[in-house]
């Protein structure tokens, strides 16, 4: 497999969507791992917006001065490895190898995938309020 370029700039935002290998539906009964990996790998960083769907998630991320690319394989990493711990296996893998990123363009866009993020549990018929998702 070729080794993808991912364009950074600093003070870039991106959007970006992680998927699990084979599209296993697990994530919502790890989002405890996944907010603590968050919250810990990601400190570079600033949060924007976030859901954890059963196979997916997205971010809209600002790196800030960190590369984009090493913020994410950071926290692919650890969740990958806290998920393993707690099923007790060595080789499982969590995600897919690689993710979809998006460079924000302007306040616009930035506003659209936000309310794509919060709106994802509503169209995937999992909750009927965004707001009240995972909460």
């Amino acid at each position: 497999m070729s080794k993808l370029k991912r364009y950074f700039r600093p003070g870039q935002v991106y959007f970006v969507t992680l998927v699990t290998h084979d599209r296993i539906p697990v994530l919502v009964d790890y989002a405890d791992v996944i907010r603590a990996s968050l919250k810990n790998k990601l400190t570079g960083g600033r949060l924007i917006a976030w859901v954890i769907m059963p196979d997916h998630m997205h971010l809209v991320l600002d790196p800030r001065s960190e590369n984009f690319a090493d913020l994410i394989h950071r926290f692919k990493l650890s969740v990958g490895a806290n998920y393993r711990k707690r099923m007790g296996a060595v080789r499982d893998r969590l995600w897919q190898s690689r993710y979809w990123d998006h460079i924000i363009r302007d306040e616009e866009d930035l506003n659209r995938h936000i309310d794509y993020i919060h709106y994802n549990p509503v169209k995937h018929g999992f909750a009927k309020d965004p707001f009240v998702w995972l909460n």
